[in-house]
């Protein structure tokens, strides 16, 4: 995610799909992006989305300040032309555009300033808290994704991103190393929304 991270050869097998990896690995806003659309669709659909989103706009990298300009109508015919980028691709794209509008005024267009300049685990996820469609969760679970895959580990990053940073989970897409993984991950949402469910149901029923 920076020249000394590329240094160390980083590859992921999150999209699962090498080109739109190893965007990823080596652009800090793809991968923000990434997560920002990891919301109602197959995580490997969601972070596939940055490196299509840089091809329909003619780059191989995607630039803060170049989405942050750009004519909102354009920028939401960039997610809706088929095959559409999300499932919600409008609403989608303009979470996109706000996020990248708050970067260019928070931190120049800079996503990896971001974590960067964070000292602690704790204030890294205040930072990522702090981002347009970012809720805890997300915030945890990308934190540990720095954490866990790009080696982004300030002090207490583990406690930070709460269960998401647990050494040897399958929680999430911090998790992902490939095909294995994916399938453990999913299995894993799976079962937490049929216990969501049940859980649900107990309640109704008292």
């Amino acid at each position: 995610m920076t020249k000394s991270d590329e240094d160390r050869g980083i590859i992921l097998r999150i999209a699962q799909e090498p080109a739109a990896d190893e965007l990823l690995a080596r652009s800090p806003l793809a991968a923000l992006v990434g997560m920002l659309l990891d919301q109602q669709v197959p995580m490997e659909w969601a972070f596939a989305g940055p490196y299509a989103l840089a091809r329909r706009m003619g780059k191989d990298d995607l630039d803060a300040h170049e989405i942050a300009a750009y004519d909102p109508e354009a920028f939401t015919e960039l997610f809706t032309a088929k095959p559409a980028l999300h499932r919600y691709p409008g609403a989608m794209a303009k979470r996109v555009q706000q996020l990248c509008q708050f970067l260019v005024a928070q931190y120049d267009g800079d996503a990896g300033a971001v974590w960067s300049g964070a000292a602690t685990g704790a204030e890294l996820r205040r930072r990522l808290n702090a981002l347009p469609g970012f809720g805890t969760q997300k915030a945890q679970i990308f934190l540990a994704l720095l954490g866990k895959q790009f080696g982004v580990r300030p002090p207490g990053w583990r406690e930070a991103a709460g269960p998401y940073g647990e050494a040897g989970s399958h929680r999430s897409v911090a998790d992902i190393t490939g095909p294995e993984s994916l399938a453990e991950v999913r299995a894993h949402k799976q079962e937490a929304k049929r216990a969501a469910k049940a859980a649900k149901a107990a309640a109704k029923g008292r």
